[in-house]
């Protein structure tokens, strides 16, 4: 792929995310995440409903008439993308890969985010941390996030949630929203999560592909998998197969809902040919009220 094909698949993404962020999401997103605090503002004359416990005592005194402070929002927050870029994201049945899909997300979080004057940072982990960049604001540096989500050329190959929320804790010492956009095709990160959760608003935005949890009846079929290489011949055929895979698959699922319940962590469940759309806006507008 030559630089005017990334050039033109990286455009795409950005007209497709951003019409979104700005005609959809917007709205929802402010008030989804509040601000970091309360900040001052300005003194007013009192009114007719005002809270009396903000009453500026030292101006009433002077002016011989009630004034009250106000307060502003302080909206600016940071927001870390933890985004999985192991070899299983890169599976897809259909037309559309895990990967393309975990790409479209996080550009549609970020544009979000920057329209609200927040940060966005992120970090792109497979069983190792490939890439850190830090938190910052502006276009050009969406785009350099999305650039390097699509085609940057990770050294490992497995998924280890654990060590990219350990590097988080580490890194980042501001609170923070953090979205781990992966799919959780991984070992035990329970500990790392608990304390990312003290400290962070942690997200979990798991993608999937529903072939990997309904295998279909084609007699045998050769698999490999993705993140150890280790190809195999499986019978399709069999019902108790595809019943037991299916058991598992659902077993493993339920464990993971089970941790993020433990530490009241949102997760957010979307498929490849899912529109996204629809469960990003469902889980602001939850999240507003």
């Amino acid at each position: 792929m030559d630089a005017r094909d990334i050039i033109n698949r990286i455009r795409k993404i950005e007209i497709k995310t951003r019409g979104l962020s700005r005609n959809i999401f917007n709205g929802e997103y402010h008030s989804a995440f509040k601000g970091i605090g309360m900040t001052f503002s300005e003194v007013r004359a009192y009114r007719y409903g005002d809270e009396a416990k903000y009453i500026d005592w030292n101006v009433t005194a002077r002016s011989d008439e009630p004034h009250i402070k106000i307060f502003e929002e302080e909206r600016e927050l940071n927001v870390m993308l933890l985004c999985d870029i192991s070899q299983s994201t890169y599976f897809g049945s259909r037309s559309k890969r895990k990967n393309d899909l975990a790409t479209e997300i996080a550009a549609l979080i970020s544009f979000s985010a920057i329209s609200n004057n927040d940060k966005v940072g992120a970090i792109l982990f497979t069983d190792r941390i490939e890439k850190y960049i830090p938190p910052k604001k502006g276009k050009k540096h969406i785009l350099r996030i999305i650039r390097e989500i699509i085609y940057f050329d990770p050294a490992g190959k497995k998924t280890d949630i654990g060590t990219a929320l350990k590097y988080l804790n580490n890194v980042l010492i501001k609170r923070s929203i953090v979205f781990v956009v992966s799919d959780f095709i991984s070992g035990d990160f329970s500990m790392p999560l608990q304390i990312a959760r003290k400290k962070h608003d942690v997200i979990a935005v798991r993608i999937y592909d529903i072939m990997e949890m309904n295998i279909p009846d084609v007699n045998i079929l050769k698999i490999k998998d993705p993140e150890s290489g280790s190809e195999m011949l499986i019978d399709t055929s069999s019902a108790s197969f595809r019943k037991q895979h299916k058991r598992l698959s659902f077993e493993r699922l339920n464990n993971l809902k089970s941790l993020f319940n433990i530490y009241k962590i949102d997760m957010i469940d979307i498929e490849v040919n899912d529109d996204y759309t629809l469960k990003l806006h469902d889980f602001f507008k939850k999240r507003a009220k």
